[in-house]
């Protein structure tokens, strides 16, 4: 006869679902934040990276410059941890930028935290990229075979050797000379000793914006950013463009030839960008929705409402619920103020924290038939556990909608991804994921339903990750060598020091 908790909790597996949900989801590789001319440029990139916290969760920095002194700070964690007061104070200077890491290329450690700095015979440098280098893996075994000496197993510091060795006179030639030589994704701000220089491949994969304030200039990963800090937004910069921020004038380059396709991430507008963003001229909230609408003329099913899975999929479900006239409805509810890092224990504590951290309301739910909408499918674990709480709490029947198509291929352009192996529409038909999940019924998103909603869009997207047709083709040298580097001991580690 199971226990009280059991009966509360429900049936075993469910024990594990906050846990789970961090496993199965996509992770986005950074966001990145510049200040080019304000006095209060360290201040303005905290609350920049606050806004982009969404973008990456393990690791912040900041670094500045008054063309005299320049600092730098950096450290694992979220940034309202890893930044104070006092540690502003010690970031001088009107231009900045700044960096939230998760990781892709490269392990979770602080050698890993951006931005990279470093000093070159054309004066000291600060970068923050977002996005993945696929060919980084080779150029590191140039650089080392020619002496070069990297501390991190980051993609992004490959950039920061090739700019030190470019000749070119002018730090935005160097950096320039630097990019002509990667394959890749990359967005990225450079500090210099006199300016802020931003760089867009050109391709596009991933978002960055310029705006105004004061003034002074402000590029960063999203619009969302700039709403915080009051700045007015000017323009998206274009694929391919390299901008150079000097002595308060802007100057526009366009160094590289054009790429075949533009190739835009989709999975921005899906999943990873804040939904008060517009990302390449479009709003993120509205895409969102509209995906919504597509799928619920697609896969209509008799029901008495539409439940979110929390929060990516808010808009869509609204959509859903919108375009199929059924009742949207908050049935699962997510408590917000639970960590990673709560402390667990005991078994009989875990399996009370998943109804600490997710809920469903046994009141709304029972006896109803439930659509409950997600905005992709990773590993399926996470739905798995959300498709048992709703038939725990009473659900009459489960129906799961997906606001994106089947994701059969892993990310190499800038997103953490689980192996293809590990994807479970790569291994499994739409039916037997419905099985896998015990869903009532199963309905993706269409690959032309999602073309369909980004043909609004102002560039072409990637969608490799839902059709397997990779712009840049990805070989062995999409995957970085194995590295023996000492491992850092972080203040917490203390199993490191020793008893």
């Amino acid at each position: 006869m199971s226990s009280p908790l059991e009966r509360m909790v429900g049936c075993e597996a469910a024990a594990q679902l906050a846990a789970a949900r961090e496993a199965d989801r996509y992770h986005d590789a950074c966001g990145i934040f510049g200040v080019y001319g304000h006095p209060e440029a360290a201040h303005l990139t905290y609350l920049g990276l606050y806004a982009l916290q969404h973008r990456g969760q393990e690791s912040a920095g900041i670094a500045t410059s008054n063309g005299r002194e320049h600092a730098v700070h950096r450290a694992m964690g979220l940034v309202g941890d890893v930044f104070s007061e006092k540690i502003l104070r010690r970031l001088p200077g009107r231009h900045a930028v700044g960096h939230v890491r998760y990781s892709t290329a490269g392990e979770s450690s602080l050698r890993n935290a951006q931005p990279f700095c470093a000093s070159t015979d054309g004066g000291p440098v600060a970068i923050a990229h977002n996005g993945n280098l696929v060919n980084a893996g080779a150029i590191r075994r140039e650089l080392e075979g020619r002496g070069s000496i990297l501390t991190s197993t980051s993609d992004s510091e490959v950039l920061v050797h090739l700019l030190a060795r470019s000749r070119e006179s002018t730090p935005e030639d160097r950096l320039i000379d630097a990019l002509s030589r990667v394959k890749g994704a990359y967005s990225l701000a450079m500090l210099t000793d006199d300016a802020l220089i931003a760089a867009r491949d050109p391709f596009g994969f991933r978002p960055l914006s310029l705006a105004r304030l004061g003034d002074g200039w402000i590029v960063a990963s999203e619009t969302c950013a700039f709403d915080l800090i009051g700045a007015d937004y000017e323009r998206d910069l274009e694929p391919g463009e390299v901008i150079v921020i000097r002595r308060g004038r802007l100057r526009t380059l366009r160094p590289f030839p054009p790429a075949p396709r533009q190739a835009f991430c989709i999975f921005e507008q899906i999943y990873f960008a804040r939904p008060d963003s517009n990302v390449i001229g479009h709003s993120v909230y509205q895409f969102r929705k509209e995906l919504g609408r597509i799928l619920a003329r697609e896969h209509p099913v008799a029901a008495d409402m539409v439940v979110p899975v929390l929060d990516s999929g808010n808009a869509a479900a609204l959509g859903y619920a919108e375009e199929s006239v059924i009742p949207y409805e908050t049935a699962l509810i997510r408590n917000q103020y639970v960590k990673r890092t709560f402390i667990e224990p005991s078994a009989s504590i875990r399996d009370f924290r998943v109804r600490i951290k997710h809920n469903a309301s046994r009141q709304m739910v029972g006896g109803k038939r439930v659509v409950l909408v997600e905005d992709s499918i990773v590993r399926g674990t996470t739905l798995l556990k959300l498709v048992g709480l709703m038939r725990h709490a009473g659900a009459s029947e489960v129906h799961v909608r997906v606001s994106s198509p089947p994701n059969i291929g892993p990310c190499h352009y800038g997103i953490d991804t689980p192996t293809r192996e590990e994807l479970i529409a790569h291994r499994h038909s739409v039916e037997e994921i419905r099985q896998i999940l015990g869903a009532d019924t199963l309905g993706y998103l269409s690959i032309d339903g999602l073309r369909g909603a980004a043909r609004n869009l102002k560039h072409g997207i990637c969608d490799a990750c839902f059709s397997d047709d990779y712009p840049i083709p990805v070989d062995a040298d999409a995957e970085p060598p194995q590295l023996s580097l000492f491992r850092l001991v972080e203040p917490d580690d203390e199993s490191a020091l020793g008893s």
